[in-house]
This record gives C-alpha cells, sequence and structure tokens, in this order.
C-alpha cells in the first residue's frame, strides 16, 4: 500500500513560485521609479514571504517556497547573479502563443564564473521562517543555451562550447555547494528545455540554426548532473518540465516519447517534475521509461485557469499513469508555478489556494 513520504518530493507537492500580492506588485513598480530604495524593497519582500509560508503551512503542504517573491523572472534573476551573463531583446514575437509581452535571452558575453553568492540569502531567510522542508528552485544550465544557441554565446569568450558547459556548471557547483552548506536539502532544478524538445516545429527550428534536438537533450542532461555532482548525498534533487507558462499561456506542445528513455535514463536526480494537465503533453506511457530509483510529480492540476479540476477526475489520472509506474512513485502537484514571472498567471489568490489544497486533499485520499 503507497504511503505518505517523509522525504521531498512528497505526495502533495507544487512547483515553487506562487501569485505576488498586490502589495508587492506595488512596491516593485516604487522601485523601479526610484521612489523606494531596495532596503525598503526588501522589507516588503520580507513581509510577503512571511505571509506566504504560513498560508502553505495551513494548506498541509509540507515543501514551503518563498513563492519565488524576490524574482522578476524564475530563470534570468539566478542566471544574472554570474559574471558574464546578460539579457538580450527577445528572440522572436511568437514564443508565447497569446501574449504581447515575450520574454528576453540569455546572452554570454563573457567568461562565466560565480564570484559572489547569487541566492544564498533568499534560502536562508526562507529556512529560517518553517520547521519544515524548505524548498529552493533554480534554473537548470540548458536556459543559458537553449533559447539563442551559439548565437547567444561571445565567440571571444568561448570559441569552444565545451569550455561554455565547464565554466556553467563550475558556478553552479559554488553556488548550489552554499545553499547545501547553509541547509537546503530540497532543490529544484527547473530544466523546461526537455519538454520543448519534443515540439516538432521547435526541433525544426533547432535544425536550422544548426542544432539537433537529441544530441542537445544529452547536453543538457550531462550539464544538469555536473551543475549537481558535488551536492551531499541527503540533498533531495528533482528536475521540472514543463511547456511554457508565461501570464497563462504556452510555448510547445508535444508529449515527452522522443526525449523520455534517454533523459529520464541519464539525469542523475531523484525525482521529475512532469506537465500533466492538457492534451499538450501527451499521454502517461513515456512513464515507463523513468528508471525505478526515480519518482514523478504528476502536475495534473493547471495554474493557467480559474477552473477547478474534479477530484475524481485526478484520481482517475493517477490510476492511468499507475498502469506506467508504480503508484507508490507517483506524486501529485499543479503543472508549474503561478508565478514564473512576476506577472503572474491570469487566476485569483483564491483559485492558487483552491487548486493548492485540492492537491493536499486528493494526495490524502490516494496515498493515505
Amino acid at each position: 500500500m503507497p504511503t505518505k513520504r517523509q522525504k521531498p518530493p512528497f505526495r502533495a507537492d507544487h512547483v515553487g513560485s506562487l501569485l505576488r500580492p498586490a502589495v508587492l506588485h506595488e512596491a516593485r513598480a516604487k522601485a523601479a521609479r526610484g521612489e523606494i530604495d531596495a532596503m525598503a524593497l526588501r522589507a516588503v519582500e520580507d513581509a510577503a514571504i512571511r505571509e506566504v509560508v504560513t498560508l502553505q503551512e495551513s494548506l498541509g503542504l509540507q515543501g514551503i517556497t518563498d513563492g519565488e517573491f524576490r524574482r522578476t523572472w524564475w530563470h534570468f534573476d539566478f542566471l544574472s547573479g554570474f559574471d558574464g551573463f546578460e539579457l538580450g531583446e527577445p528572440l522572436d514575437k511568437g514564443t508565447f502563443q497569446g501574449s504581447e509581452e515575450q520574454p528576453p535571452r540569455a546572452m554570454i558575453t563573457g567568461k562565466l564564473a560565480r564570484t559572489k553568492p547569487v541566492m544564498v540569502d533568499h534560502f536562508s531567510y526562507l529556512n529560517g521562517l518553517t520547521d519544515r522542508m524548505a524548498k529552493f528552485t533554480v534554473p537548470g544550465p540548458s536556459m543559458a543555451h537553449f533559447r539563442a544557441g551559439r548565437e547567444g554565446i561571445s565567440q571571444a569568450a568561448y570559441p569552444d562550447l565545451a569550455e561554455f558547459w565547464a565554466d556553467l556548471t563550475a558556478a553552479y557547483r559554488v553556488e548550489l555547494g552554499d545553499l547545501a552548506d547553509q541547509g537546503c536539502r530540497y532543490l529544484q532544478l527547473d530544466d523546461i528545455s526537455y519538454a520543448y524538445l519534443c515540439d516538432d516545429d521547435i526541433r525544426a527550428n533547432l535544425k536550422s540554426r544548426g542544432d539537433d534536438a537529441d544530441e542537445l537533450a544529452l547536453t543538457y542532461a550531462q550539464a544538469l548532473n555536473d551543475a549537481i555532482r558535488d551536492l551531499p548525498e541527503d540533498v533531495s534533487t528533482t528536475m521540472h518540465m514543463c511547456r511554457g507558462n508565461f501570464q497563462s499561456t504556452w510555448a510547445a506542445q508535444g508529449g515527452y516519447e522522443p526525449v523520455a528513455e534517454r533523459v529520464f535514463n541519464t539525469v542523475n536526480i531523484d525525482a521529475l517534475f512532469m506537465e500533466y494537465d492538457s492534451a499538450r503533453a501527451g499521454g502517461f506511457e513515456p512513464l515507463r521509461f523513468v528508471p525505478k530509483d526515480k519518482l514523478v510529480v504528476l502536475g495534473l492540476v493547471t495554474t493557467k485557469t480559474p477552473e477547478l479540476e474534479a477530484k475524481d477526475t485526478l484520481k482517475r489520472r493517477i490510476d492511468e499513469a499507475a498502469q506506467y509506474i508504480d503508484l507508490d512513485r507517483l506524486c501529485l502537484s499543479p503543472q508549474c508555478g503561478f508565478s514564473s514571472t512576476h506577472h503572474g498567471n491570469k487566476i485569483t489568490v483564491e483559485d492558487e489556494i483552491a487548486k493548492l489544497r485540492l492537491i493536499v486533499e486528493v494526495a490524502d485520499d490516494v496515498w493515505g
């Protein structure tokens, strides 16, 4: 009989980001206009994080995040902490379906290095607020390459891409090591590129720029392994995959089959957070490739729309997934964060709460 899990990932879990409260949006806008300084903004962030930690605890969640409340972008704020990284113009206007605004892209303009802590203080503050498991999220290293590719990496700094990957993963190891030293025992790498590599149009675009999607999948998996290789054994590592989550929009579609066998068996992580809230993610058949030492967190509850899923539907879908992987190796979560960027998805905090509560209740019904 499946049981409650005492270590991450938890039967009822969530990806990480949460909707920012109005007071935080207002403070960010004031800071951007120069009306308040960084310390004043930090105080507002601190208070908002305290409240959202209490909220997660009250809902019965065991993995507690800071909602990514100090971040503008789920990935760029972290990568921007490395020397040699800058933000460039959006690659195109059609990345996210249904949104006029498009995210910038990663540009490597010089040698990459981690010469000062990036988000260690973010974790330390969170960890001091809860007696439960403080979960911290960082982008996977592929996010420094995927959107712009070779064009986004300085030829002068990196004539050989092997040196780029070596410097990038070395920078990760220093930052992740410091996070572990501060007590981080639940680390999630948001490495969404693998799901994008399942989209036929994206695969064709990659080919046109000179990249092979299947080779990239292995390159990215090896980079992730290199980034986390020195972490203590008691750090639970997970990897989140999705097809885009910017203001309730999406960027890719297609089931996991093209990458499932090679990626699932290559990445040295403990669990996979997998988007499964819509037909865009395909069926559960690729779960047959998940090795027996890994768990899967089924992202069955959408963060994109306010409609609340039916409990019976979620339980039926969990049973369907269990045809390909043991029920005891499954957990439940939303398909992505509720606010991957500071903008947030087009739902309310009340919707967010209802969905998180639903996940906890269904997990209790299924796993006890």
